[in-house]
């Protein structure tokens, strides 16, 4: 194997270990919201449990990632698939931190009923996961159009979000503490559309070679 074929090969390498974290994390995001749902505190408890393979898989794509840089000493388009590369993978760890901290809040509302309807936080919720769905796969085509509709899908998010924390805030029957957990879990799920839509971001600028603000 030459040594472009070899780069070529760690670069189709880094790619799949970055597809791996994003599924990693689409499952945390997914099994945290289950249990918040359920009040399934065991399940929460397997979330946070989880969140090291997570973690572990991230600093070995740096890893990867730096020593590609230091052997290859790569320029244009190989150097910017690595940044990226190091880019995404901080904002995928960082949803799968979301998760976790929606998992906390599962186990501290614990067997409380639910006194304030989660339907906003569920829509949310779904919208967010397709967000991360479609980036992964928008990294993987190196799909700028599909970029650019996850940006519209957080606008859909941050609108429901307004929503949600007025109805939380204003629901005089909800107890405080519960009003502070839903309101955690509300912000946690915008923030990870956020990070979704960072993912876009650097897609474009992967593709494209500039930089496009879609959160506006």
């Amino acid at each position: 194997m030459g040594v472009r074929e070899k780069f070529d090969y760690d670069l189709t390498i880094l790619s799949q270990k970055l597809v791996q974290l994003g599924d990693l994390a689409e499952e945390s995001l997914d099994q945290a919201f289950k249990a918040f749902e359920s009040q399934d505190c065991e399940l929460a408890l397997r979330v946070l449990e989880g969140d090291e393979q997570v973690n572990m898989l991230e600093e070995e794509i740096n890893d990867f990632a730096l020593l590609l840089i230091a052997k290859q000493q790569p320029v244009a388009i190989d150097l910017r698939r690595i940044i990226v590369g190091i880019k995404i993978a901080a904002d995928i760890e960082r949803m799968a931190d979301y998760a976790v901290n929606i998992a906390k809040a599962t186990i501290r509302i614990g067997k409380q009923p639910h006194l304030h309807p989660i339907t906003e936080l569920k829509h949310m919720h779904a919208i967010m996961l397709e967000m991360l769905k479609l980036a992964i796969k928008a990294y993987e085509d190196e799909d700028t159009q599909a970029a650019k509709q996850i940006a519209a899908m957080d606008d859909q998010v941050d609108h429901l979000y307004g929503i949600c924390m007025k109805n939380i805030i204003s629901a005089e029957e909800v107890t405080f503490q519960q009003k502070s957990q839903l309101s955690f879990v509300a912000r946690h799920i915008e923030r990870s559309a956020d990070h979704a839509t960072n993912i876009a971001e650097n897609i474009y600028y992967l593709v494209r070679g500039r930089h496009l603000d879609l959160n506006k």
